[in-house]
């Protein structure tokens, strides 16, 4: 049925709904939430690469930085911030040793049939004659002003030819005139010091010098073999004037540098070394 022309239009109304604001998603809480959740994996991450990239000395150091209430122990155990740095023939500890670690390690003297000690033998007499002997010469190397403090640079280890010691340069430190193998006045006063320790000892020595992996140019006519060479001669020439017998070198080396005391950086100023090994007498 068609419309009535006279009806009147009904109203359109529309009608406006505000609706109620969400707190900015809560008050943005999960936010500061996230922050710490993405904070707390960047740190476990972090430390999964720490374990997989560092050696176990280098992952100890860290974990005594970040724990501060430990340096009381720390100071009591074997070298820390001491002249060995933990991992000498002499360091002194004082925790349980693993079948790897070599501080000094309490001796359960064996008994023989008799059931009364068993004499140590020449080896083990001679290994703590040699612990007598880098504790001594460090405390003599401390007690001199003048090179108490290349202590640090002076380096020992027991291997299978002996007791090795080692002097390393650093960054403030250097044995020999750069690019020479003329003695420094500090690496006089220093090799004197070790020439008296160990004058009036049987011990045949072997002397081994070792440089950095700077090259030499072609026109200098030099290069690394032939310095280290001359500066382990230059080293027992000294040793020998300062009343070592000639007859107890048994060796004089020269590594260039082969054997670097970093091998991470070759160019590394600790690669430049002296070894000095004092031979097992049997």
């Amino acid at each position: 049925m068609a419309a009535r022309p006279n009806t009147p239009l009904r109203p359109i109304i529309v009608k406006k709904v505000i609706e109620a604001p969400h707190g900015g998603h809560h008050g943005g809480a999960w936010k500061v939430a996230y922050a710490d959740f993405v904070t707390a994996m960047m740190a476990f991450f972090l430390l999964m690469w720490l374990l997989g990239a560092t050696t176990e000395k280098q992952r100890k150091a860290l974990a005594d930085y970040f724990a501060p209430t430990i340096v009381q122990t720390k100071n009591d155990t074997a070298g820390s911030t001491g002249l060995f740095g933990g991992d000498s023939l002499v360091a002194v500890d004082k925790y349980p040793h693993g079948a790897a670690q070599t501080g000094t390690r309490a001796m359960t003297i064996p008994r023989d049939a008799t059931g009364g000690p068993r004499e140590a033998s020449g080896r083990e007499r001679q290994r703590a004659d040699f612990q007598k002997l880098a504790q001594a010469m460090i405390r003599d190397i401390q007690s001199k002003k003048e090179i108490r403090r290349l202590a640090p640079n002076v380096r020992f280890t027991e291997t299978r030819e002996g007791l090795r010691i080692d002097i390393v340069d650093d960054a403030d430190f250097s044995m020999f005139v750069v690019g020479t193998n003329q003695l420094t006045p500090d690496a006089t006063r220093l090799f004197a010091q070790m020439a008296d320790m160990v004058a009036g000892l049987p011990n045949q020595l072997m002397i081994r010098g070792h440089t950095d992996a700077s090259p030499w140019s072609a026109k200098s006519g030099n290069n690394n073999w032939r310095l280290s060479a001359e500066r382990a001669e230059v080293t027992r020439q000294f040793l020998e004037y300062r009343g070592i017998a000639t007859n107890r070198f048994s060796r004089i080396e020269g590594a260039a540098e082969r054997e670097p005391y970093i091998p991470s950086n070759p160019y590394d100023p600790r690669n430049r070394r002296i070894s000095i090994t004092l031979g097992w007498d049997n």
